[in-house]
């Protein structure tokens, strides 16, 4: 199977430990390629499959880079301040889509490295409920997932123009799309420290823009306007910081005014199981 390791380069010693993770797992011939977004990782890796991207592309752009460097009938990645915690994690996942044939994409249970509660985005469901429980899943941790390689390229990959947020939104929405389930095996565990992403005044900017954008991309009129007009209110009653508010509007009036690339419309039955799965696409 194929597997991409993403990287900027600037966590040496995550990146070591998130290859380390990779390299030690067993029952599986993994095919891997480090991905360096605006650094390159063969100075670092000689022995490596690499891939070398001058300049940073984003989040999305940089995983797709990577999966056209391996080969094998599922994909799996993984970012470089993640790690797989079993030597046994990926053939387990494996196992699970061998398994269930409906099942498109799996994503592991994250469990905090160091201190830290468990974030609720982390968990990739409406109903937060037990981490421990498994269930359908209807949003994306995008950290560390495995995907069947044919579906990944019947989507067309990671939304490249997204840069970062909710790329894994948009990849989840489209797993429903093409007639399959998105799953959570909290069975199965990768390890990551607890940051807040708030911490960046780009986090409300590319937010705001990419909400938007998976309306205008992904869903039916008028699912598409509810979905907007629903995040419209609940970022507002979110917002604390008068600073953060303008970057949001930014990003928000962004998201409305710039194309947001290729359309990839929800089919009426696809909103109906993400409905079913838990979560009907305007929240």
């Amino acid at each position: 199977m194929g597997a991409v390791l993403l990287t900027m380069g600037k966590r040496p010693e995550e990146l070591a430990r998130a290859l380390r993770s990779l390299e030690e797992q067993q029952g599986i011939e993994l095919d891997l390629v480090i991905v360096g977004n605006g650094w390159d990782p063969a100075e670092a890796f000689p022995t490596k499959k690499t891939r070398y991207l001058p300049e940073n592309l984003g989040i999305p752009a940089g995983r797709n880079a990577g999966v056209a460097e391996v080969l094998g009938e599922y994909l799996f990645f993984l970012d470089d301040d993640a790690y797989l915690d079993s030597a046994q994690a990926i053939s387990n996942l494996i196992s699970k889509l061998e398994a269930h044939p409906d099942w498109g994409l799996i994503q592991p249970r994250v469990s905090p490295d160091g201190d830290g509660e468990v974030p609720s985005r982390w968990i990739p469901r409406l109903r937060i409920g037990d981490p421990n429980e498994s269930s359908p899943a209807t949003t994306l941790w995008e950290g560390a997932i495995i995907i069947r390689r044919s579906l990944f390229d019947a989507i067309g990959g990671w939304p490249d123009n997204f840069f970062y947020a909710h790329e894994g939104i948009e990849l989840v929405w489209q797993v429903y799309n093409h007639g399959y389930i998105a799953w959570y095996a909290a069975d199965v565990t990768v390890k990551h420290p607890v940051i807040n992403p708030t911490r960046h005044l780009d986090f409300y900017r590319l937010n705001a823009r990419n909400r938007v954008w998976l309306a205008k991309r992904n869903l039916p009129f008028p699912i598409s306007i509810i979905y907007v007009l629903v995040w419209f209110l609940i970022s507002l009653i979110r917002m604390r910081r008068l600073s953060s508010l303008v970057a949001w509007l930014d990003g928000f009036l962004n998201g409305i005014f710039v194309s947001a690339g290729k359309s990839k419309k929800l089919s009426w039955r696809a909103v109906i199981a993400l409905g079913k799965a838990g979560r009907f696409p305007i929240i």
